[in-house]
């Protein structure tokens, strides 16, 4: 057996169905061992960033991914969408071939520092330069991803790689657990005794409540506690069948997911590591329970922090619990929460019926036309508003992004890996047009091997969220308006079919069409590239400087930049306070 033999028998063994990368020089061992073989998918990318991603939603969805580059400028491509996949959690595998172990060092030809080039963005990084070093680094890889959530990378020696591995005992096993994880019994019995003496009481979820789903609202039917949820959360919780459900929280939530969370006695995450530290309150009392422990209290400070498994954590702390009979808290959210919706919808049908497309009206009919288990993959930037604002969870759906990496073009190559992955689901990608131009050529990877999405092109000409980002700061917005390709005659040149809406009656109708395609399918659509809303990285001490930056605008004669900055920013004010 060569070692390219031994890791697609070890990768396959741990679950690993297909491979994202671009073969080449070093690579090739392990490429025709996977066509040898057979039991692998070599899915070849036109841009191994786009394979990382890819690799990443899969292991989002399936539970492992694995991509792969050639020497240096190939796996130095993979970078970003590990760095997303790491900061995801996502157990992602990469192999990062490279030249010959016998001329490593000297500077040569494609030559890169792999180790150092894929620490940061990695639970465990190795080089082997040795057969026997490989084989135990595969396994270590593997492990450290699935037990760490993370990404795995081993440096390969194209030499290596074509080596044979001689006798290796058991080697290509790999020892998942799944134990239980609980707080201890007296960390149990206090938190019950500070639930049960306190009325107003609100959860706020994240996606470590994904498996328990079921938990989570019979402790809020308990305890008559408003849910609130981070973006990874939100499809778990935002169901118009969920009688706790209050939104979100931080810039892209809303005035109910603030407002419950700063006035409730005992706030109560779950599972999350909401970054936007600013939204968290600071005068009640907050508890934090997480499977992660190095996550307690590094947002907010504590009463209680609590290193548990969502799900066994819940199922012990119930039965200690009392049922609460007052829910004028859970009721008054409520109402809050629904006067919220009502006005996103008055102002969904006001949109709809002008010409000028607006893109909460084109994110309201996705939702509206969709299956219910569908995926959703979001752009980085205005995409991701208008889906916090109007994409619901309904039965079974899930929504990716980049919600911890941050990075741009992240929708359209996940949508390529959840399709994969999910081939019974419908797969639609809610792209910026500054996002799809970015990795525009891996349309082709989505057309050659027939991947069933259905890509959404909300095309503003500009990026939306940045040239905001600099109007709230004070600068004017310069070099962020696009000059696009026509990205229906792009995606018909590839073979995939398309259309294009100019108009808002036009919408239903044509997305209709869209999603009733067989195929891979892109609908581009010419939106109003005034509809903003305020970025996501902008602090309170800037917004307390809201004002201000409007008047010395319109003192400066930039009156048009100051409306469509009052647009979005005093959208955004109102729902906040």
């Amino acid at each position: 057996m060569t070692v390219s033999e031994y890791l697609v028998e070890i990768l396959y063994n741990a679950g690993v169905r297909r491979i994202y990368a671009v073969t080449g020089d070093s690579l090739n061992p392990v490429n025709d061992a996977v066509r040898r073989d057979g039991r692998l998918q070599w899915i070849h990318v036109r841009h191994e960033e786009a394979g990382a991603y890819a690799a990443s939603m899969e292991a989002e969805l399936n539970g492992i991914g694995c991509c792969m580059g050639s020497s240096g400028p190939g796996h130095v491509h993979l970078l970003n969408g590990l760095y997303d996949a790491n900061h995801a959690g996502n157990p992602v595998i990469a192999i990062a071939s490279t030249i010959p172990s016998y001329k490593l060092g000297l500077q040569n030809h494609q030559e890169t520092n792999v180790t150092k080039l894929f620490d940061d963005c990695s639970k465990y990084c190795f080089m082997a330069n040795t057969p026997r070093q490989a084989a135990q680094a595969f396994r270590s890889a593997i492990q450290h991803a699935v037990q760490d959530r993370g990404v795995g990378v081993v440096g390969l020696p194209g030499d290596v790689a074509a080596a044979e591995l001689g006798e290796m005992h058991g080697a290509t096993r790999n020892y998942f657990t799944k134990a239980r994880i609980l707080p201890q019994e007296s960390e149990l019995d206090a938190l019950a005794e500070l639930l049960n003496k306190n009325k107003k009481i609100m959860l706020f979820c994240g996606l470590g409540c994904k498996d328990a789903q079921a938990e989570v609202m019979q402790l809020a039917a308990v305890l008559k506690a408003p849910i609130g949820y981070s973006y990874r959360g939100k499809v778990f919780f935002d169901k118009e069948d969920n009688p706790y459900a209050v939104g979100m929280n931080g810039l892209l939530g809303n005035k109910s997911g603030f407002k419950a969370m700063h006035e409730a006695e005992v706030m109560v995450m779950l599972g999350t590591d909401f970054p936007y530290s600013d939204f968290l309150p600071e005068k009640n009392t907050i508890v934090q329970i997480d499977a992660r422990p190095e996550r307690l209290g590094r947002r907010a400070k504590l009463a209680m922090g609590l290193h548990g498994d969502i799900k066994d954590t819940l199922q012990a702390l119930l039965p200690r619990l009392h049922v609460k009979a007052d829910a004028a808290f859970l009721k008054a959210m409520r109402k809050l929460y629904e006067e919220t919706q009502a006005d996103y919808e008055r102002y969904v049908r006001a949109k709809g019926g002008e010409k000028l497309i607006h893109p909460e009206y084109v994110a309201a009919i996705i939702d509206d036309l969709a299956d219910d288990n569908a995926i959703f993959t979001v752009d980085t930037g205005m995409s991701a508003v208008w889906a916090a604002r109007y994409l619901k969870g309904k039965k079974g759906r899930y929504i990716a992004g980049s919600f911890n990496h941050g990075s741009m073009a992240d929708a359209m190559p996940m949508a390529l890996g959840a399709g994969l992955a999910a081939p019974g689901r419908q797969v639609i990608s809610l792209s910026g047009d500054g996002g799809l131009s970015m990795l525009l050529g891996d349309l082709m990877t989505i057309s050659q091997y027939k991947i069933p999405v259905k890509v959404v092109v909300f095309n503003n000409r500009s990026l939306g969220m940045v040239q905001l980002e600099m109007m709230v700061a004070g600068y004017p917005h310069w070099q962020t308006t696009m000059v696009n390709p026509d990205f229906k005659k792009v995606a018909e040149a590839m073979g995939i079919a398309a259309w294009e809406i100019t108009e808002c009656k036009d919408v239903p109708s044509v997305l209709k069409e869209v999603f009733a395609h067989q195929g891979p399918a892109l609908v581009n659509i010419y939106t109003d590239p005034d509809a903003l809303a305020m970025p996501p990285n902008v602090d309170f001490a800037q917004m307390s400087g809201f004002a201000e930056t409007m008047g010395k605008m319109m003192l400066n004669g930039r009156s048009a930049e100051v409306v469509d900055i009052a647009k979005g920013g005093l959208m955004y004010l109102r729902e906040l306070v």
